[in-house]
């Protein structure tokens, strides 16, 4: 098997990550609520991934990092608290539907939004529309740092400069850029929240996230519950990061994940320059095979390179590419708004998403099996 869907989920993940979810599912409690010694290892692993993922993002106080299901459980936290009492909110014209959903659920309660469209590849255009987007009423701006479908990279440091000097909070949604791109919240000083799964380039488990809560800001609790924490008070706690972590953590996968922060934290530089390699290669391969089209940029694109070929729908294309035994995704991606903003809509692309696993090698045999699959149809 060939996996390049990595986008969706890094499979491959270092070996210190198994090793580490089969221990604590040995060895683990429930952290914060015993004083045995199970428990205790558990909330010793828990804290360590919190001080780990803190020094990575460059976040002074480990109690504002908070472990989520997902990126998706920790944009839900993100938007509702900063627009749970109504308000205006732009979002560039690439972002998931996890940041659209939740702001469609709202629309009954007094949110609305902009979705700053602008040309792909285009970070000047990118910006501007979103300087022009903004009204007297937005409480917020929310950013993918990278395309979850085209790899574009997006001006997160303008628009966070931006919104400090607006006095606008920016969620950053850093899904595709969490361990590949540089991300210093230290130095985004409008940024008051940045989401991002464990599952994808920090190669932690499935059903790990992180929502970084870099700002002083009311939090809206979408989960209450027990905390191991101010148990006699039927209110939920007020301050980090208990108020946002009711039940049981995921203490596998964060162990899992502490390791995923180590392997990364090692090797980033490598596995972006990895990634950008093969992209490249991929790119003059399929640039050759007459009937395909792709989305590549030589400036502002990482880890994701989206294709299409003339004469065969995309998620056709992966299903013949899966019979192969090679492993992309085709389709809307859940980013119709991308596909809108490149012109991709209504078949969406095929997409390949790299990790720091795959080799030359793949992205060879992944072009003879395009070129095979679309000689006689």
């Amino acid at each position: 098997m060939i996996y390049l869907d990595a986008a969706a989920t890094t499979l491959q993940k270092p070996a210190a990550v198994f090793r580490a979810v089969a221990q604590a599912m040995e060895t683990c409690a429930n952290p914060g609520r015993s004083g045995h010694r199970p428990a205790m290892r558990a909330a010793e692993i828990v804290f360590d991934c919190r001080q780990a993922a803190a020094e990575f993002f460059g976040l002074s106080d480990p109690a504002r990092v908070v472990f989520t299901q997902n990126a998706t459980h920790a944009l839900n936290i993100a938007v509702k608290s900063l627009l749970h009492g109504g308000g205006h909110a732009v979002i560039s014209g690439y972002e998931h539907n996890s940041v659209a959903r939740p702001l469609e659920a709202l629309a009954g309660r007094g949110v609305t939004y902009t979705v700053a469209r602008s040309p792909l590849f285009d970070q000047d255009a990118a910006y501007a529309a979103v300087v022009h987007s903004l009204r007297p009423d937005t409480r917020c701006v929310i950013l993918t740092h990278v395309s979850n479908v085209f790899g574009f990279v997006l001006p997160v440091e303008r628009v966070n400069a931006l919104c400090e000097r607006r006095g606008i909070p920016l969620v950053i949604d850093a899904s595709q850029s969490a361990g590949v791109l540089p991300l210093d919240v230290s130095r985004l000083c409008g940024t008051a929240f940045v989401c991002m799964p464990g599952h994808k380039s920090l190669y932690g488990p499935q059903g790990t996230g992180i929502l970084l809560c870099c700002k002083d800001v009311p939090l809206y609790t979408i989960t209450e519950g027990g905390t191991g924490s101010s148990s006699l008070d039927l209110r939920q706690p007020g301050y980090l990061p208990d108020a946002l972590e009711s039940g049981t953590l995921n203490v596998p996968g964060i162990a899992g994940l502490r390791e995923g922060l180590r392997f990364v934290s090692g090797h980033r530089k490598e596995i972006r320059a990895r990634e950008t390699a093969l992209s490249r290669r991929l790119a003059e391969g399929l640039s050759a095979i007459p009937g395909v089209t792709l989305w590549q940029s030589g400036t502002c694109q990482t880890g994701v390179l989206s294709f299409r070929a003339d004469r065969m729908d995309p998620e056709e294309l992966c299903g013949r590419m899966a019979e192969a035994g090679i492993c992309l995704r085709g389709g809307l991606h859940c980013a119709p708004l991308a596909h809108g903003s490149a012109g991709t809509l209504p078949q969406g692309t095929v997409r390949a998403g790299f990790s720091a696993f795959n080799t030359g090698q793949e992205i060879q045999r992944l072009l003879e099996a395009v070129e095979k699959a679309l000689k006689y149809c």
